[in-house]
């Protein structure tokens, strides 16, 4: 952690957080990965003890009042510990929350935000369907209105913390005639019958949280459950898209960061022709690239999470959201691929945890939308920022070359 970054109550919480980190029994973070536990529910349990959970949403809700930078910082810390307890901490404690705090009504906040903050509900967001991930507008869970409720019918699937949750937010289409972005709404949905799991996925890594289809049949969803407005689950998602992203850049650098203090560890301890191996350019210039991956990673987070504190950029922060995202993730698998590769064949065991890190990191560029979806959001964004500055008084770098007016050799068509 970059701390010179942090101010005294960010730092405090970070080390809050650090300490609930050393208190987690090693013996979790084995029986998860080998699927002996399906869902850390004490740990969510302690860290909604503590406080931990929701740092920068109201008091008043259960909160602590402060920010994106102090949440990333804990998000980062409950990463370490692997990258499922990053997941559930995030999805549970801040997604869901996220969501409730922004669009839902005082009531809502009071029924739900409160327990999910103590750490006394868990709750799952509920997004990608069978027939698609990226493709969320193409929806085919349906809700029909009955007037005083709705009757919820779909499917969904890699729900984290689907076998334990004890509510669900979920999207779904209530007007079937109108524009696919425009007949969504989103719904909190409680555990009642009619809400099965079906399937239990069996993952290449990040274990042990409970990760699940979902199945609606014919459940019964109170009209004061609607979330943000009928056929307004368009508002909810994209705001979504703040704490699904940056969230989980900062859970991965944490994630990624024991990698290297173990390769570290080890380069300066073992021999290999006399000295050890830290010594050698092709081991020292893989610790020096990790390093800078890391530091970059962590530079980046803590930009964009400014961004969002301040509200200084907001024609930036969906592009800074995005490619934050991106880069974190691959440079943070690029870190844990250099990690392993310095440990060389002991590395490849379960020796050492930085197989098991190896595993959970490959989820990092995959889930919260893909990294080639944030590819199409960056240069989309940044496309539009370029033609906005078009015609601005500034520098037209095009001319600074020698035959820049050969305009009969500058052909478009």
């Amino acid at each position: 952690m970059l701390d010179f970054l942090l101010n005294p109550e960010q730092r405090k919480i970070r080390d809050e957080a650090r300490d609930l980190v050393r208190t987690v029994p090693r013996q979790l973070i084995l029986d998860m990965d080998a699927d002996r536990v399906e869902f850390p529910t004490e740990f969510l349990q302690e860290a909604g003890r503590r406080n931990l959970l929701g740092c920068r949403y109201p008091s008043r809700w259960g909160g602590r009042d402060l920010d994106w930078v102090a949440t990333s910082a804990v998000m980062q810390e409950m990463g370490s510990l692997g990258y499922m307890f990053g997941c559930v901490f995030g999805v549970s404690g801040e997604l869901v929350p996220d969501a409730i705090i922004s669009h839902g009504t005082d009531a809502q906040k009071e029924r739900w935000v409160k327990p999910l903050l103590r750490g006394r509900m868990f709750a799952a967001e509920c997004l990608t369907e069978p027939r698609g991930g990226s493709d969320f507008f193409g929806t085919t869970s349906t809700a029909l209105d009955r007037g005083d409720h709705f009757l919820l019918n779909g499917q969904k699937r890699f729900i984290v913390g689907g076998t334990a949750a004890d509510v669900f937010l979920v999207y779904a289409r209530t007007d079937p005639d109108a524009p696919p972005h425009k007949g969504i709404t989103c719904f909190i949905v409680e555990r009642c019958p009619g809400v099965e799991t079906p399937y239990v996925y069996g993952l290449m890594g990040s274990r042990g949280g409970g990760a699940s289809r979902l199945r609606f049949r014919d459940v019964k969803v109170p009209r004061e459950n609607v979330l943000g407005g009928v056929n307004q689950g368009v508002k909810v998602f994209q705001t979504m898209m703040i704490p699904e992203r940056l969230g989980t850049a900062a859970m991965t650098v944490g994630s990624a960061s024991p990698a290297l203090d173990i390769a570290t560890g080890y380069a300066t301890r073992r021999k290999a022709f006399g000295r050890t191996i830290d010594h050698f350019q092709g081991v020292s210039f893989q610790l020096a690239q990790a390093a800078m991956l890391l530091d970059t990673s962590r530079s980046a987070v803590h930009t964009t999470s400014l961004a969002v504190d301040t509200g200084q950029a907001p024609g930036l922060v969906r592009r800074l959201i995005s490619q934050t995202k991106k880069f974190v993730t691959e440079s943070c698998q690029q870190v844990v691929h250099n990690s392993m590769q310095i440990l060389g064949g002991i590395g490849y065991t379960n020796i050492y945890p930085v197989e098991r890190i190896l595993r959970d990191l490959r989820l990092a560029s995959i889930w919260t939308g893909t990294n080639e979806i944030m590819a199409m959001i960056v240069a989309g964004e940044w496309r539009k920022e370029y033609l906005a500055r078009r015609g601005l008084p500034v520098r037209d770098w095009e001319q600074d070359a020698p035959e820049a007016f050969a305009q009969d050799e500058k052909i478009f068509e």
